[in-house]
């Protein structure tokens, strides 16, 4: 399981630790970095599959000229973070991720840099892996190894055909947590259309909805789960599904109810196709790995997200399986359990500078104990993070914090 992120010089992240557990909420205001912490990982997932620096930073396109791969959202200039004093360092960034082994703490190191006159533009700088603090044989200085302009040097983690053992732990169990991240935006319109027979792999936005489902149900055990919390999450009375092909081969989605009536993809609503979305993911025979949403309560009805907080907190507690989200919902918060919370960090974009701090709400004044009396909705609705951050980190008089919020949420300054 990946146990944290930092980031050094990374967009508007000086240098910010995210702190993961098996399902991480990350909450905070528009444009405060939340997307950015996203891009981070597409980094790392790139990384894990063996990707250049150029298609990491640009895109990779496939057999056919086929887009296969987004670049990282910015211009180049602004991925690396912008300080007014431009040190020898500074426009270079760096990635570091944590991952449990055992008993053990991996963190690999990935750092980057940029030079708009260079015609490469990006460039490796130095990688490698330490295990419990103690670099691990074979991390290299990427640097040293560039013998020509057009020679792009290879990360540590990159597969080189005849340089693996299977003793190779630590490289090949990085490399597999990396490269089996997801990052699911479903799109209801992509989730109706139907797939090829055999198509078992739910795409980003949802694509094979039907020929996932189908392999689940499939298997007596899994169709029974996906209809249990199926029936619970939505209002209506589920018997099973269908999967009929068409004249050209395809495979349709059909949600049949007990009186009888069989809704269509087609007529499904979004909120319906995104639980069933979810649970494809969860569910599914091969689920595993890291899974990043954003905004995972999207089209989502409020009284019926206890549920999916309950369905993702229950798979994340198997150790399979970790989500990651980020919310703007009120009431996601108010549901979660010891154990999200203490996993559930805000994004906070100073004022002044421009740069976003992460701190994990627990950490926030007194809010573990104002929590079990108040519940967290109304700390974000009524923008009490947000103030409790600009207090904690210097950008704000603490007096407003103090006289306007002390009567409300029983908050007192910590020392």
């Amino acid at each position: 399981m990946l146990t944290s992120l930092r980031l050094v010089n990374f967009k508007n992240f000086a240098d910010e630790t995210l702190k993961l557990g098996p399902f991480t909420v990350i909450v905070g205001a528009n444009a405060s970095g939340k997307s950015n912490i996203r891009d981070a990982f597409r980094f790392l997932h790139w990384i894990g599959r063996g990707y250049t620096l150029a298609e990491v930073m640009g895109g990779k396109v496939g057999v056919g000229g086929q887009l296969e791969w987004e670049r990282i959202r910015g211009a180049p200039n602004e991925i690396v973070r912008f300080r007014q004093d431009r040190l020898p360092d500074v426009d270079a960034f760096a990635v570091h991720v944590g991952l449990r082994l055992d008993n053990e703490k991996a963190v690999y190191s990935a750092k980057v840099g940029f030079n708009p006159d260079d015609p490469d533009g990006f460039r490796w700088l130095s990688d490698g892996v330490s295990v419990d603090g103690r670099p691990v044989a074979g991390a290299m200085n990427l640097a040293s190894q560039r013998r020509s302009i057009s020679e792009s040097p290879r990360p540590y983690l990159t597969p080189n055909p005849g340089d693996e053992s299977p003793q190779d732990d630590v490289r090949l169990h990085l490399r597999s947590n990396l490269e089996s991240m997801r990052f699911l935006e479903f799109s209801p319109a992509q989730m109706r259309e139907p797939s090829i027979p055999g198509a078992d792999t739910l795409g980003d936005h949802g694509q094979n909805l039907p020929t996932v489902l189908e392999s689940i149900c499939a298997d007596a055990d899994r169709k029974q789960t996906l209809l249990s919390w199926f029936e619970e999450l939505t209002p209506m009375d589920v018997q099973g599904f269908e999967f009929p092909r068409d004249p050209s081969g395809r495979v349709h989605l059909r949600i049949v109810e007990r009186n009888g009536r069989k809704v269509s993809a087609y007529s499904a609503s979004d909120g319906t196709l995104r639980f069933l979305g979810i649970l494809a993911a969860l569910l599914n025979e091969d689920a595993g790995g890291m899974y990043f949403f954003e905004e995972i309560d999207s089209g989502i009805h409020p009284n019926r997200l206890w549920l999916l907080l309950d369905l993702i907190e229950k798979q994340t507690a198997k150790g399979n399986i970790q989500v990651i989200t980020t919310t703007h919902n009120p009431a996601l918060l108010a549901w979660m359990n010891d154990s999200t919370f203490e996993h559930t960090s805000v994004v906070y974009r100073d004022q002044y500078w421009a740069d976003s701090v992460i701190r994990p709400i627990a950490d926030l004044y007194n809010l573990r104990e104002l929590r079990k009396s108040y519940g967290l909705e109304g700390f974000l609705t009524e923008g009490w993070l947000e103030d409790a951050m600009k207090a904690s980190e210097g950008d704000y008089d603490t007096d407003h914090l103090e006289d306007d919020d002390e009567d409300d949420w029983g908050m007192e300054e910590e020392e």
